[in-house]
């Protein structure tokens, strides 16, 4: 398998979770301002819509979006727990979270990243997160992952999502809950070694 990513993206939930099941894969970086790799090719020839992760698969296939990559590479090592069995109620609430944390919470710091956001834009696109923050930290008060002892794919990709309050210079101060969280997914070794690989750390 080879994960396209960039740095500090969303790709880095994949990768973490590639790097916690031991699995074999490559990986190409990629310019999210250029679209090209690191060698200079065109990144759209891959994904068309430009957006990572994408993963290419050993023949030639390429998926993409993070929730449906995320639970490709769990299903690899069903008896890893990244992911409830298929067709078990808690594999429906696993992609409830994904699908979550895609939409309400990862499309919020988009505006902040944008080359010509303004300060106006990136408050609102901030004050814009405060409910769905509030609610995750709820969710994971008392518990040490999003749906209880077992790590899963969801956590790989909140944590992802989590880095980009500092990296748009904002902190979790008012979810101390939420900081706890964030500290202990940052401790596991695969998250270390993610981070490690990307520069991040």
């Amino acid at each position: 398998m080879k994960l396209y990513f960039a740095p500090g993206a969303c790709s880095l939930a994949p990768h973490l979770v590639l790097l916690q099941l031991g699995l074999p894969f490559s990986t190409e970086r990629v310019s999210l301002r250029t679209k090209l790799t690191k060698d200079g090719a065109d990144y759209r020839s891959v994904n068309p819509k430009g957006q990572l992760p994408a993963l290419v698969l050993d023949d030639g296939t390429v998926l993409t979006e993070n929730a449906a990559v995320l639970q490709y590479i769990a299903d690899q090592a069903p008896e890893s727990g990244l992911a409830p069995a298929l067709g078990s109620f808690a594999r429906y609430r696993l992609m409830e979270w994904l699908s979550y944390l895609s939409t309400e919470v990862h499309k919020r710091f988009s505006p902040m990243f944008s080359p010509a956001v303004t300060a106006e834009i990136r408050e609102a696109a901030w004050t814009s997160l405060a409910a769905p923050l509030t609610y995750l930290a709820g969710k994971v008060d008392g518990e040490h992952y999003l749906m209880g002892e077992q790590f899963t794919v969801a956590d790989a990709y909140l944590f992802a999502i989590l880095n980009w309050i500092g990296f748009a210079k904002f902190t979790m101060n008012d979810w101390p809950t939420l900081q706890a969280y964030h500290s202990r997914v940052a401790a596991l070794p695969a998250v270390q070694e993610a981070m490690r690989r990307e520069g991040l750390a």
